[in-house]
């Protein structure tokens, strides 16, 4: 609890991925890659709840080992790849967290974010009054030197006037890096969906403990870096 605030952290984790199958439940340094999120939310000095959502009996099975709440496998209709996952967060607190006030999405796919982590983001959240906490961590290279190619892959467009400006004179850049997302559940019930305002305000994590886990590639450097780190 923080400044007499209800606080759950919510982990969604469905069964189905296409590009790195079963990667929730693969082994990440020796424990299932959920594991590594419910530690940090249980770890966390605020968090009072640590609530997975899953669609999945066997990540079920891992998650209930380490004592979250998770009461029913989702429903088919949130379980599909067309559900958005403020639908499925809506839900989960309506039906099973009517009471809490700050929500903590932590997407399974972000190993590398700790409870310091997540309890700097919610003294950022309570400090600035805000609607939400988004977690994003500098680019690796500038936006700027980025473009789409035609068809017959001319650049005769691709470098734009501003990117010609040297490296160290470019504005610093940041991404999503999907590790933390934190909101007012009273404000994220009257929108109805997860939206970015003025009161929302990033929280800036390093680049090495940025990976969000969607590939092959993902999984070997998020590996590569939590050995690193031990």
């Amino acid at each position: 609890m923080l400044s007499n605030k209800k606080i759950m952290a919510f982990i969604p984790a469905r069964g189905g991925s296409k590009r790195l199958p079963r990667k929730n439940v693969l082994p990440l340094s020796g424990k299932p890659l959920i594991n590594w999120s419910i530690e940090a939310g249980k770890k966390s000095q605020y968090i009072d709840r640590v609530f997975v959502s899953t669609d999945d009996k066997e990540i079920a099975d891992v998650a209930c080992q380490l004592g979250v709440e998770l009461p029913e496998l989702r429903p088919a209709e949130l379980a599909s790849d067309t559900a958005k996952t403020e639908d499925v967060l809506l839900y989960s607190l309506d039906k099973f967290a009517p009471d809490v006030d700050i929500v903590v999405l932590l997407q399974p796919t972000s190993p590398l974010r700790t409870a310091e982590h997540i309890d700097e983001a919610l003294d950022l959240f309570i400090k600035q009054k805000a609607f939400s906490v988004v977690s994003v961590t500098p680019c690796e290279h500038p936006p700027l030197w980025s473009n789409t190619l035609p068809k017959d892959n001319s650049m005769g467009d691709f470098i734009r006037p501003e990117a010609l400006s040297r490296s160290q004179d470019i504005s610093q850049y940041y991404r999503l890096n999907g590790a933390i997302y934190i909101f007012d559940v009273k404000k994220l019930r009257e929108y109805n969906e997860i939206r970015y305002t003025s009161e929302t305000y990033a929280y800036v994590m390093d680049n090495d403990v940025s990976f969000d886990i969607d590939t092959e590639i993902d999984f070997d450097l998020a590996q590569f870096f939590m050995e690193r780190a031990t």
